[in-house]
């Protein structure tokens, strides 16, 4: 088979979630079991950190792999889903010094996507166990990303969770074990990440914050450290019990004792994070609870993984979150496509997330209008069926002219539809339909001037179409 031919094989196979939504979802792990069995347990081969929550899991994911990509380590990174080629998912650093990259001979070289022919051999090595098993499309991805990370000796690989935890198939990984034989590598999970609680998936994952974050809790390890983001007075109790249970927080919070370390309170971390990394590749505002949690993550694992001292940390932590998105890849998060007219591409999705755009491209019009009197900010917009479009809507800016479409999915919200929903919520403001996303960026782009901003987005999948055309 070709490479073309391999992805449209798993598409056909296993519809992934994007293109069907429930349907694809498998919840347990009787699959993946089979799979890890099937491949001689490549999840008991390589050490990592495992990563969930409702938002900002792939760029703390990011953030995370690039910082100890920049601190030599050979890095696997799993995340999903991907925006343009079904190989960003799959991620391996490459410590060798690359003198072509840039004007300085010590600069890195990016983390590479797994090579074509590399997805080719997994599929068809494991075909006939694929369509006897019919594991669902993520779980087939992660088996490979786990079986290429094993095969390449990775020191750590940083995994995003698809979708909850408890359930979800990367919880197969361990809880990190050191073997008593020493010629034998450790593996497993060193370090629990969760990024932060909202609604979305609720279908799946509960109707409540409390429900939702049980889920999530579900990735967290017996006697293996766990780091939460962001938390409010629903959600922190069931990491505080989740923590209890798995024999990480002592009786009364005994300082020696406990290793969950909620990032939002650390004010002396927050401090460190932003003299030793003021600057970073990720540019919208809500990156910053993201690179908080990263951080806190990093200094949570770091003696354990380098066993070498703090100048190392802040030199590795600086490069990498500097130049994170150079380094592994990741795109559209707040991605400016052009300046002239400013134009800003994200893939926020949920209320949670979106609120949080809403905000910032608000205060951009601001300021654009105290210079330019006559700023338009225009949105191209679209959303899919299993997001909480009506609570979207009210958050959005009501000083908007809106082109809303729908993404190449069947799970696209029509656009007909949304413009409903947005005349209810945004009675006053300006919107049009356009059943086909080409037909709303064109007709934003021939309304737009050089003093106009012009935003793309509400689905990952929306993104990912306009960064591969």
């Amino acid at each position: 088979m070709t490479y073309k031919q391999t992805i449209e094989y798993l598409y056909a196979l296993q519809p992934p979630f994007h293109l069907v939504g429930a349907a694809a979802y498998k919840p347990g792990l009787a699959n993946t079991e089979a799979l890890m069995v099937h491949l001689n347990h490549p999840e008991r081969r390589f050490r990592a950190i495992h990563i969930a929550g409702t938002n900002g899991k792939g760029s703390t994911s990011h953030l995370i792999a690039a910082a100890l990509h920049a601190a030599g380590l050979k890095v696997g990174l799993y995340t999903s889903p991907h925006l343009v080629d079904f190989r960003e998912r799959i991620r391996i650093s490459d410590n060798r010094k690359d003198t072509t990259f840039s004007a300085n001979t010590q600069a890195l070289r990016p983390m590479k996507m797994i090579d074509e022919e590399r997805v080719i051999r997994f599929v068809e090595d494991n075909r006939d166990f694929l369509e006897t098993v019919q594991p669902s499309f993520f779980e087939t991805t992660m088996a490979l990303a786990f079986d290429y990370f094993a095969e390449q000796q990775v020191d750590i690989a940083v995994i995003e969770v698809g979708l909850g935890g408890r359930l979800d198939s990367t919880n197969i990984l361990p809880p990190f074990q050191q073997p008593s034989d020493p010629a034998q590598p450790s593996f497993g999970v060193m370090l629990s990440v969760i990024t932060n609680i909202g609604f979305d998936h609720t279908e799946f994952l509960g109707d409540t914050l409390p429900k939702i974050a049980a889920e999530k809790a579900g990735i967290i390890k017996p006697d293996i450290p766990c780091v939460i983001g962001e938390t409010d007075e629903q959600t922190a109790p069931v990491f505080l019990d989740a923590a209890k249970r798995n024999h990480i927080l002592g009786d009364g919070l005994e300082t020696d004792r406990c290793r969950i370390f909620f990032a939002d309170r650390c004010e002396y971390l927050r401090r460190e994070r932003l003299r030793i990394a003021p600057e970073c590749q990720l540019k919208g505002d809500y990156q910053d609870h993201n690179l908080q949690t990263a951080f806190v993550a990093l200094r949570a694992v770091w003696n354990t993984l380098m066993q070498s001292s703090f100048p190392s940390f802040s030199r590795s932590v600086q490069t990498g979150f500097a130049q994170v998105c150079t380094l592994t890849g990741l795109r559209g998060r707040w991605e400016v496509l052009n300046t002239r007219p400013l134009t800003i591409c994200d893939t926020g999705h949920n209320s949670h997330g979106l609120r949080y755009v809403s905000t910032q491209l608000q205060q951009i019009l601001r300021e654009r209008l105290s210079t330019h009197a006559d700023s338009v900010l225009r949105m191209v917009f679209g959303m899919v069926d299993d997001k909480d479009v009506d609570k979207v809507a009210e958050l959005m800016p009501g000083q908007a002219v809106y082109y809303l479409t729908q993404p190449a999915t069947h799970r696209a919200i029509p656009a007909d539809r949304m413009l409903s929903i947005w005349q209810t919520a945004l009675p006053h403001t300006q919107a049009t339909a356009y059943p086909r996303l080409a037909d709303a960026l064109a007709a934003a782009k021939k309304d737009c001037r050089q003093q106009d901003i012009l935003f793309i987005g509400g689905s990952n999948y929306l993104v990912g179409q306009v960064l591969t055309n």
